[in-house]
Parts: C-alpha cells; sequence; structure tokens
C-alpha cells in the first residue's frame, strides 16, 4: 500500500508539470516590455510569446495576433519552441506508461513489468523537466543579456514573463514527480531480490533432513510356531545317527 500511494504522488506530481508546461507553452508572457527611464508613465505594454505578440492598453483591452511566419522568428524562438512541444509530449508519454505500469491498474499483471513500466515513466517526466528547464533558463539568460545592454534602447528592452516563471514551477514538479516514481519502482525491485534470496534458504533447511527419516520400516507378518518349524532347515549337525534324530528335539 505504501508503494502505491508513492506511485499515486509520483503520478499526480508529473500532471500537475505537465499541465504547467503546456500554460506556460500556450501562453505569450515570456517577454514583456520593462517600464524603464522615460516609459514608466506609459500606457501601452507589448507582451510577446512563442506563438503570439499581444498589445495591453491601460484600458485592460488586450489585442493579439499570431505570427504569419515561421521562418521569420528568431533562431531562439524557434528552438524554443521545438523544445517545449517536445518536452509536453515527452509528459504523456510518461503519463501514459506510469499509468499502464501503477499497481492500481491492471493493465499488465506481471511485477516486474509493471516495476520496469513506472521505472520508464519516471525517465520520461525527468526528460521532460530537463527540456522545460533548457528553454525557461535560456530565455531568461537572454532576457538578462538585452537588459543589461548599455547599447539597446530602453524602449525594445524586455523583461522576464510569468510564463516562464511557470515554466520553472512545471520544471520542479516533473523533476520531483520522475524522481518518486524511479525511487518506487527501485523499492519494489529490492523487495522482490529480498524475497527470491529468502527462498533457497527455507527450501535447503527442509532438503536437510534425509527423506529415510520419515520412513519406517514395515512390520513383519505374524507367523504361527509350526509354520516357523516347517519352514526351519536342519544344519548339517542335524543329521540322523545311531537311531537318533535330533530334529524332532526342535
Amino acid at each position: 500500500m505504501a508503494s502505491m500511494g508513492v506511485e499515486l504522488l509520483g503520478f499526480f506530481l508529473g500532471l500537475l508539470g505537465f499541465a504547467g508546461t503546456v500554460v506556460a507553452t500556450l501562453l505569450p508572457h515570456w517577454w514583456s516590455t520593462a517600464f524603464v527611464g522615460s516609459n514608466i508613465f506609459t500606457v501601452t505594454a507589448y507582451i510577446k510569446g512563442l506563438w503570439m505578440e499581444c498589445v495591453w492598453h491601460s484600458t485592460g483591452i488586450y489585442q493579439c495576433q499570431l505570427y504569419r511566419s515561421v521562418l521569420a522568428l528568431p533562431s531562439d524562438m524557434q528552438a524554443a519552441r521545438a523544445i517545449m512541444v517536445v518536452s509536453c509530449l515527452a509528459s504523456v508519454l510518461a503519463s501514459v506508461i506510469a499509468v499502464m505500469g501503477m499497481k492500481c491498474t491492471h493493465f499488465v499483471q506481471r511485477s516486474q513489468v509493471k516495476s520496469r513500466l513506472v521505472l520508464s515513466g519516471g525517465i520520461c517526466f525527468l526528460c521532460a523537466a530537463f527540456l522545460c528547464l533548457v528553454t525557461v533558463s535560456w530565455t531568461t539568460y537572454t532576457v538578462a543579456m538585452q537588459f543589461y545592454d548599455p547599447f539597446l534602447p530602453g524602449g525594445l528592452k524586455y523583461e522576464v514573463g510569468l510564463s516562464v516563471y511557470l515554466g520553472f514551477v512545471s520544471t520542479c514538479l516533473s523533476l520531483t514527480a520522475g524522481l518518486v516514481l524511479c525511487w518506487s519502482s527501485r523499492g519494489v525491485d529490492s523487495q522482490r531480490s529480498s524475497h527470491t534470496k529468502r527462498r533457497p534458504s527455507s527450501s535447503s533447511s527442509s532438503s536437510s533432513v534425509p527423506p529415510s527419516a520419515d520412513k519406517h520400516s514395515p512390520t513383519p507378518l505374524y507367523q504361527s510356531p509350526e509354520a516357523l518349524k516347517d519352514n526351519h532347515t536342519a544344519p548339517f549337525c542335524c543329521v540322523s545317527n545311531g537311531g537318533y534324530n535330533l530334529d524332532n528335539y526342535f
């Protein structure tokens, strides 16, 4: 029951990480304009994401537009798009594999195969967390380098948006889920190996008892004295001599 609870905990953490990764990928809050210098009283803010760019007005109105051409995007944005999509696919694959290997499901009956499936699901969650971490870390580095560039105008500087922070949180959740699932599968393997080690000792102790100890020789059948007398063979010394038959004395 404890290992089943650990598997459920890892699975739900993985689902939360997957949901956060999808939301961070779709939302346009990756880059937002920084209010610095004379732009502190501006009434318009620009927000850029992986799929669209939006304009926010002080009246609360959003105007968003999808990118018309993928090839026209910067190379770092194209790479971020591809890596986040692969991270989402890895999370989906990890969820499917983990469900098939969990003890509370009946997709696979053999416990050894179930533990390997749970381990594979945990590794997929770790891969998804690594891919998401690479994307958000590179975006943060790029934004920080452009922000502190003295040759870049203040109106073109951006800050890290909310989607990047959400990506960091999703990375932590997916990483924790992968570690928990890998640890739970390792616990099942250790229990199985200890059980197989204890089994030969019991069989050897039982085999140390000689098989003839429990067997008893059969009781001889009862025979009357007359039958024993008839079956008795006279020895060499019992041959009659001088009219005396020694056999009559037996």
